[in-house]
């Protein structure tokens, strides 16, 4: 029965490779009783529902694989429902895998034909694609490319089965061309394709089916989607008997003339969230109150580097003169939690030294890169780095010794343990100027009331997202 993935805690993220052999071990174990005709009805009860009262035909587009044999069963179980099918098709039945081959002939045993054309000015309730599934290898080109620009231009629902053709099911990434879904039923569990970089635009609204296959026999996998909070990242309870410096002095270096915004948005944003007390070390030294937060304390950039902290932070709006990079080299010796965004990754990605400086930290360091960032930080191009998001994101976590944030569409949480995680709330409204500051702060104020590092991360992400 399929489920909304975001009523479920930290689901795990199967790649492409796991989701192959999760159909292998079925089917040793199974072999009278195929995942494709689960997966088919599963299609056809989700297409009665979403089909539009018009009356006009269901148009599939059947692939040549077992996507496209999911695509057939359900066809032939909506015509049995005497629901009018088209099936749009070119694969050639001889060369299809055993069970879609089977779905092929149950097809054609029922009575169905297969067009090899969409037809054109032709009225649909609802188009279901069944074209290219997680064993995607290229790019969508020719005929195939030709349906999928068709598709999109008809006003009516859409359905992808398991993940829109074209979208890259391990990294969100477009090969080609990709059929914008308003709705995608995927089968046995989460991909990551689905949740980062482009998947969260074409996917549309997300239904999980697991075709009851059990839990507890799926592989284990490193990464996880992160839903909702879970209760590794609870704050304990405050008592009743207790002050600002139980939860917290939080340090804050950047805001070099011009740029003193960023540091202010990071520092409201830690008192907002709990943080006990938070001073600013601004370069820009003219700046010695916020009037509208005057909670926050003033201190010299170098003062802040000699005086005991909960956690450092420094980037936020820090510039990269040459003050800037001693700042920043002394931040890295500090012996407290270390959070390093903006000018700072930009300067560590500019010196060897600092780089190598970084994974010697014997406290905990954390990047909140976006992919500019990222990507000069691994000297790539920022499309390498979002051609593949969770690679990137657990390259730096490695490279760095870091916990990392890889921050945009799904941003994606690496754990030096290689572990990660994929944020599924926020949207394009976190897609202006402070937004990143804010999380910084957000940070920095859960470690200082007690969080281990790479929850507070995860915590921060999602709920930045969620009350953006």
């Amino acid at each position: 029965m399929p489920v909304n993935p975001h009523t479920l805690v930290s689901p795990p993220l199967f790649m492409a490779a796991d989701i192959r052999a999760i159909e292998q071990k079925w089917l040793a174990v199974h072999p009278d009783a195929a995942l494709m005709e689960k997966a088919g009805a599963a299609v056809a009860e989700r297409a009665g529902a979403l089909a539009n009262e018009s009356g006009a035909p269901i148009l599939f587009l059947a692939g040549p694989g077992n996507n496209g044999g999911d695509a057939l069963v359900a066809a032939r179980l909506l015509r049995e429902q005497g629901f009018r099918v088209l099936v749009v098709s070119r694969a050639d039945p001889g060369r299809l895998p055993p069970d879609a081959a089977r779905a092929w002939s149950g097809w054609r045993d029922s009575g169905g034909t297969i067009l090899n054309e969409v037809p054109r000015s032709q009225a649909f309730s609802l188009i279901i694609d069944g074209l290219f599934g997680v064993g995607l290898q290229r790019d969508i080109t020719g005929e195939a490319a030709r349906w999928i620009a068709q598709a999109q231009s008809l006003e009516c629902p859409k359905l992808a089965i398991d993940l829109p053709s074209g979208l890259d099911s391990d990294s969100g990434w477009i090969r080609g061309c990709a059929l914008r879904a308003d709705h995608t039923l995927t089968f046995l569990g989460l991909k990551p394709g689905l949740l980062t970089a482009d998947g969260p635009d074409y996917a549309g609204i997300l239904h999980l089916d697991t075709l009851g296959v059990d839990p507890q026999t799926l592989p284990a996998t490193p990464g996880i989607a992160l839903t909702q909070l879970a209760s590794h990242h609870a704050l304990p309870a405050r008592a009743q008997n207790s002050h600002k410096g139980l939860y917290g002095h939080i340090g804050i270096i950047g805001g070099h003339n011009g740029m003193v915004g960023a540091c202010l948005i990071a520092g409201r944003a830690a008192l907002q969230h709990g943080a006990g007390s938070v001073t600013l070390g601004t370069l820009d030294e003219r700046i010695v109150v916020d009037y509208a937060e005057p909670r926050l304390m003033f201190a010299s950039p170098e003062t802040l580097l000699v005086t005991p902290m909960s956690v450092l932070v420094i980037g936020p709006g820090l510039g990269q003169s040459p003050r800037a990079h001693a700042l920043l080299e002394a931040a890295l010796a500090a012996p407290c939690p270390l959070v390093l965004d903006a000018d700072a990754l930009n300067l560590l990605a500019s010196d060897p030294n600092l780089a190598k400086q970084t994974t010697r930290r014997s406290h905990p360091t954390l990047l909140t890169p976006h992919p500019g960032e990222a990507a000069r930080l691994l000297k790539l191009s920022v499309a390498e780095v979002q051609a593949n998001r969770i690679e990137s994101a657990r390259l730096l976590g490695q490279s760095y010794r870091a916990e990392i944030a890889l921050k945009g569409a799904g941003t994606v949480i690496a754990h030096p343990n290689n572990h990660y995680a994929i944020n599924t709330s926020g949207g394009p409204w976190l897609a202006q100027a402070g937004s990143g500051d804010r999380l910084t702060g957000m940070v920095a104020a859960l470690m200082g009331q007690g969080m281990g590092a790479g929850n507070a991360l995860e915590a921060a992400v999602w709920l930045h997202g969620n009350t953006a």
